[in-house]
């Protein structure tokens, strides 16, 4: 009775989740020159990670310094909550001209796209929590990636103790103090770029000043 008990209780997973946990086996950090980073950021309703849905999905990606133009998602997902008020922010109308995809849909695409790169975002608890509550929702687990905040990331390149300091070093402060263009802001895509040249540009910083490593760079 035990092992029938066991059984009944397997998870018994979409292939799409499988594959994408077949990525994290028997992974080892290589060389950080070498690594696919992948920048992303979400457009939601919201900012209640329970109550609120994700409306787009912007990514880039990063290999060797360089941001390859053909390799970028976007995604914009159908609109089972609505907040007129949000929109003003983000500019996403219930019935807008976007091509929409169920949740699910997107869950598929997104992973499919990031596989086991290194996730880079802003200010990322927030948008690493709505993914996997997303997640969470189609009965999945969650995001295996290592994730980079660019945010405690520039904290760090000023040799800032995080506890200390509560200065939120919005995006918008670090375009400016790092000379970043900030195009298209409060669109997905457009936050993910900028998100991309923003780690760039503190790359450059910490291998100047001799702490481009893992130990720097991975939020623990």
């Amino acid at each position: 009775m035990a092992w029938n008990w066991i059984f009944k209780k397997k998870k018994d997973y979409p292939d799409f989740w499988l594959e994408y946990l077949e990525h994290f086996k028997k992974k080892k950090k290589g060389a950080i020159e070498k690594t696919r980073f992948v920048a992303f950021d979400t457009e939601t309703t919201g900012f209640d990670k329970n109550e609120d849905r994700v409306l787009s999905i912007g990514a880039v990606s990063i290999i060797g310094n360089q941001i390859p133009v053909a390799d970028t998602l976007e995604l914009y997902l159908k609109q089972d909550v609505f907040k007129a008020e949000t929109v003003k922010i983000h500019g996403i109308i219930r019935n807008g001209s976007e091509e929409k995809i169920s949740e699910l849909e997107a869950i598929k695409l997104f992973l499919d796209y990031i596989k086991d790169a290194v996730l880079i975002a802003h200010h990322a608890s927030f948008d690493r929590d709505m993914m996997n509550n997303m997640l969470l929702r189609h009965g999945l687990g969650k995001l295996k990636n290592n994730f980079i905040d660019t945010g405690v990331l520039y904290k760090k390149s000023l040799h800032v103790i995080y506890k200390d300091n509560t200065k939120p070093y919005t995006l918008d402060y670090l375009c400016s103090e790092l000379n970043v263009q900030p195009i298209d802001r409060h669109t997905a895509t457009g936050d993910a770029l900028i998100t991309a040249l923003v780690f760039l540009k503190l790359l450059a910083r910490l291998d100047k000043r001799k702490h481009l490593n893992w130990g720097y760079l991975l939020n623990r």
